[in-house]
């Protein structure tokens, strides 16, 4: 290495050091890998049976379809666990449902979709890094380092309840083979709970737990009903049947170790790795993992959160501390020793969703009764847009336009989305729809990459509509002025409030 650079070497070796490690307990987390160990490595996976000249290492899940990941013999401890997914839903991680069961249990001790049980709820696709869970590959590589004891077997499943087939699913399951396990060792769970809405009157129930254990960690995700601040809401721990919470939280930002609202970050122990805003539509999903600090209970454990926040009402005034009716979800993560209790059952993958996506308009079809100033006008193939092709648009200056008409046979409010290409030689365009402003995006991005949207929330009419592109230049870096456009998309909550709702009704603060 040159000498000169060495300094600045050691510098950002430093700086990265103290990222990483800046949430780290003291010791050495290298420690003991020098002594000998005392167990078998074991792998489960996907690789092909063929495995000296075979390359189909994936295992295809029907709609509807379960696939055995593993069945394991024990003692032993799985200690890691990777997969990626080819799906045909485009919330294919809110539909799949992973379950572990441990020594022959009927009813799982692991049940979520997969998604969320890595950190990120709605059915996004995201990377983030922290100590028991990393995503990479922009969100399709998942990571999970929780070790998961058992005694006699283990069992895990991933259940496709999409009404389309995931094409293909990659997974390793890495496990040690013991010949006994500690007397005290307790067993891994994590459990799914959604509320869509919120129910008003009472807290969200994060976990309600019987049994010796400890709690690891929460993973919390809202869509947003309103505009406004959600979070509020204070955590409460319940420990072995008090009636006083014993750790009492100062709001929801605080409990996921962050503060004044959240913005997109990650760490070893807590992050907002989804952040999206305080917009009507807009999504979040936040962890904490209790490891330098996990609750423990030799009864029984109620963690609740309050789902309070900000609120304009519908006579204009606005309360920042009232209770919101947004779509809420979360996973808890503890150890125990006992059996768990039953747990109700997991919200079929139809109503995990918040909304349903109606395709409005496909740009390559749209183009024989297309009006635009004069530019070359054609379909071109691209693998991620629906049906295989895009709208392609190449205009050579600014002073463009395109209008695509679309028509609805009923009347809708819906969020839209308009799902792009951005690339190298892509522009920026104002988008409008039936003459109104509904944003203006940079299409411009080094690399080819399909690119959805938001534009707001649209009551439309049935009838004839027009949506339509305006250039407005480009950036400094592009090299041209395109356009790739694929679809419009509308997105319909499944879950809303009551046509008589009225928020002026729910400022009734909750008796413990």
């Amino acid at each position: 290495m040159n000498r000169r650079l060495f300094p600045l070497a050691l510098t950002m070796l430093f700086l990265f050091s103290v990222r990483v490690f800046a949430q780290m307990p003291l010791g050495n987390p290298l420690a003991g890998l020098e002594t000998l160990k005392n167990f078998d490595a074991q792998r489960a996976s996907s690789s092909d049976p063929n495995w000296e000249n075979g390359n189909a290492d994936a295992r295809p899940i029907p709609a509807g379809g379960t696939l055995t990941v593993a069945e394991l013999n024990g003692p032993g401890v799985i200690t890691h666990i990777w997969c990626t997914i080819a799906h045909g839903d485009p919330y294919y991680s809110n539909q799949l449902t992973l379950r572990m069961y441990w020594d022959g249990e009927e009813q799982p001790s692991v049940e979520s979709p997969i998604g969320d049980f890595f950190g990120i709820g709605h059915g996004v696709d995201k990377s983030y890094v922290s100590l028991p869970i990393r995503i990479s590959s922009e969100g399709r590589a998942r990571n999970c380092y929780w070790p998961m004891p058992f005694g006699t077997s283990a069992r895990i499943t991933v259940t496709n309840e999409s009404d389309q087939p995931c094409h293909a699913f990659y997974f390793y399951v890495d496990w040690q083979k013991h010949a006994q396990l500690p007397q005290d060792t307790a067993y891994f769970h994590a459990m799914y709970r959604q509320e869509f809405p919120c129910v008003m009157g009472r807290n969200y129930l994060l976990a309600d737990i019987e049994g010796r254990g400890h709690y690891v960690g929460t993973v919390q995700s809202i869509y947003h009903i309103s505009a406004g601040w959600y979070g509020e809401g204070d955590d409460f721990f319940f420990i072995d049947g008090a009636t006083e919470p014993q750790l009492r939280g100062t709001g929801t930002e605080d409990y996921f170790c962050d503060a004044w609202g959240f913005r997109e970050q990650d760490g070893p122990f807590y992050g907002t790795p989804l952040w999206e805003g305080y917009n009507t539509g807009d999504r979040s999903s936040a962890y904490r993992w209790h490891i330098p600090d996990p609750i423990t209970f030799r009864k029984s454990l109620r963690a609740e959160i309050e789902h309070k926040g900000s609120q304009t009402l519908p006579d204009g005034s606005v309360n920042g501390f009232i209770e919101r009716d947004d779509l809420m979800s979360s996973v808890a993560f503890w150890y125990q020793v006992e059996p768990h209790k039953p747990w109700p059952a997991l919200p079929p993958g139809t109503e995990r969703r918040p909304f349903n996506e109606q395709t409005l308009l496909v740009g390559y079809r749209a183009i024989p009764d297309s009006r635009h100033s004069e530019a070359p006008l054609e379909e071109q193939a691209l693998e991620a847009a629906t049906d295989g092709k895009q709208l392609w648009f190449r205009p050579a200056d600014d002073q463009a336009w395109i209008e695509l008409p679309f028509s609805l046979e009923r009347e809708m409010t819906a969020e839209l989305w308009v799902k792009t290409l951005h690339s190298w030689d892509y522009g920026r365009w104002r988008v409008r729809v039936d003459g109104q402003d509904a944003g203006t995006f940079d299409l411009y991005n080094p690399n080819i990459t399909p690119t959805p949207h938001r534009i707001g929330v649209h009551h439309l009419t049935a009838g004839a509509h027009t949506l339509r592109f305006e250039s407005t230049g480009k950036a400094s870096a592009s090299t041209g002025y395109l356009l790739g456009f694929d679809a419009l998309v509308a997105r319909v909550l499944v879950h809303k409030r009551p046509a008589d709702f009225d928020l002026r009704d729910i400022q009734v603060p909750r008796s413990k």
